[in-house]
């Protein structure tokens, strides 16, 4: 199945080499000068495939309700101050810096326009997706889009107007859709490579983020552009011949892998197998350690099978409950909360005594806060208990466009039909085997909030994927959401068989465990909507690059 990653791994090999300096026996950098590189197709795709080994995803995003880590996380609960340094600026710049490199020295390769616009494409895309990780935490952030020796005065630019960055970013991605392969001409020995279809997503995902984000914080001008742009760009993406894999569960593990998956559309490509691994990552053995542990918060996200909610997430009282939901008081077991619900949710945790890691799920904290829910969406053995895997991790899928689409056409006129709900929504809910359809009927009977179901959709489907926390960015709904207290399982003695004590857990007046409690997180609005920019690039900048609002 990834035949592709042996050759594309030894071709990351040499262009690694070439760009850092390996600690391996090699020649001096000058018997490499640029006159003998940049000269033929395999020059341009061995440059390529840095950018893809450079690509480092985040598989543990605590930073919202959704899930804990075994420690505190200071973006979730508001307690971050400015850093020094920060990855989170650093690393797209690495990445920007690779795919500026390639757009300047590749200029002069011997091959036809068409061949060398293909890997300008995929630098393009790169260059676009690296410069919207920075524009989501910072806003805005120095556009560069040039080499720098030590004498640039690049070196030391302001930051550039995030409407300057969003319309280098779409121009981007319009060049590396014209000119990147269908998904359909991708042979499956290049599976990993981005097509016209991840540079739609991508597109899509950007404009649906700007749109929704101008609308919230303030009805700013321009969002109905930016979300006619996000329908146009998914609806690009949906006429690729793209499909929903048949498991909502197998998706995220070895199963899902390949070429053969019409959902995956962008992915990190890790190694063949256990016995081959090339390159591996050890996120089974995080989850078995509690690295992302899902938190009742999100559970009580999830529909239940009649298709009601069990709280309403506009905090409204409007809404009917389901006939199956449980007050939390009355919860008889560790199980109440997770039956009778949105099959995807059965993907997503482990029930209690189910096959889990390495023993049937018990809840218990043997992890410095855990939230005695097992997080089962992920989880595959591989040698082992799981330290390596290969399994590839998913950065854009077909789902999410869906989802994009039924989003940016509800919030351009605040309407959506039924026959644009059923190729959106309800294709996610059959899959999962929800076989309640979202409507607009259903909705008026049942006096619920499209948007809330919309949005419930799209937390659900695309749960622990890294998606929450800039959810509620550009909902502007974090500085209600975040303040809130981190809760796990309820306590209930007779299954918690190695806490006997409930005294040494911290329990509500339901007997829920509280992971973290309100009064130990806060969120700043007139502060928490963008990340401090880090000192060190302050200082270098010699203070031209500023600090975001109230961060002192």
């Amino acid at each position: 199945m990834k035949k592709s990653i042996v050759a594309l791994m030894a071709a990351v090999l040499f262009i690694t080499c070439f760009f850092s300096a390996c600690s391996i026996d090699r020649k001096p950098e000058s018997l490499f000068p640029d006159d003998e590189f940049w000269n033929t197709e395999a020059d341009l795709k061995g440059a390529a495939n840095r950018l893809y080994q450079q690509l480092l995803p985040n598989w543990n995003d605590v930073r919202a309700d959704d899930a804990r880590a075994t420690t505190f996380n200071d973006i979730s609960n508001g307690t971050r101050g400015i850093p020094a340094t920060s990855t989170d600026w650093s690393g797209p710049y690495t990445i920007i810096f690779t795919a500026n490199n390639m757009l300047t020295k590749g200029g002069k390769a011997n091959v036809s326009d068409a061949v060398k616009n293909r890997y300008f494409g995929e630098a393009r895309f790169f260059r676009a997706y690296n410069f919207f990780q920075l524009l989501q935490k910072y806003g805005d952030v120095p556009l560069l889009l040039k080499l720098l020796d030590f004498g640039s005065p690049e070196l030391y630019m302001p930051r550039t107007p995030r409407a300057q960055v969003i319309a280098q970013i779409y121009d981007d991605l319009d060049f590396a859709a014209a000119w990147l392969p269908a998904m359909a001409q991708l042979p499956a020995a290049d599976y990993g490579r981005v097509t016209k279809s991840a540079a739609w997503a991508l597109k899509a995902r950007v404009a649906l983020y700007e749109g929704t984000r101008l609308k919230f914080h303030g009805g700013q001008e321009g969002w109905q552009q930016h979300l006619q742009k996000a329908v146009e760009a998914a609806d690009n993406a949906m006429k690729q011949g793209h499909t929903l894999f048949a498991d909502y569960g197998s998706l995220f593990r070895l199963e899902g892998d390949g070429p053969a998956n019409k959902e995956n559309i962008f992915v990190k490509v890790y190694g063949v197998s256990s016995t081959n691994p090339i390159l591996t990552h050890n996120h089974s053995s995080e989850l078995s350690n509690g690295a992302l542990a899902v938190t009742r918060n999100l559970i009580r996200m999830y529909l239940y099978a009649d298709g009601l909610p069990a709280f309403n997430t506009d905090n409204s009282t409007s809404a009917e409950r389901s006939v199956y939901f449980v007050p939390e008081g009355n919860e008889t077991s560790y199980n109440t909360v997770l039956e009778n619900r949105d099959p995807r949710l059965a993907q997503t945790v482990y029930m209690y005594k189910e096959p889990s890691f390495d023993r049937p799920w018990i809840p218990e904290i043997n992890q410095a806060g855990r939230t005695a829910y097992g997080t089962k969406k992920g989880f595959y053995k591989e040698n082992g208990q799981g330290s390596i895997c290969t399994g590839d991790r998913i950065l854009i899928r077909y789902a999410e466009v869906l989802l994009t689409y039924a989003e940016a056409k509800y919030e351009l006129s605040e309407t959506i039909s039924d026959e644009e709900l059923d190729k959106t929504v309800n294709l996610l809910r059959t899959r999962a085997g929800l076989n309640v359809k979202l409507s607009n009927s259903f909705v008026n009977a049942h006096n619920l909030s499209m948007r809330e179901e919309i949005r419930r959709e799209r937390t659900v489907e695309l749960a622990l994927e890294g998606f929450r926390y800039d959810d509620l960015m550009r909902w502007k709904t974090a500085e209600t959401v975040l303040p809130k207290a981190l809760l796990g399982a309820k306590y209930i003695q007779s299954e918690w068989t190695t806490t006997k004590d409930p005294s040494v857990l911290t329990l509500n007046s339901d007997q829920v465990l509280v992971v973290e409690p309100a009064s130990a997180r806060s969120f700043k609005t007139n502060r928490d909507y963008l990340y401090p920019v880090p000192q060190n690039e302050i200082n270098l900048s010699n203070n031209n690059v500023v600090q975001n609002p109230n961060w002192q």
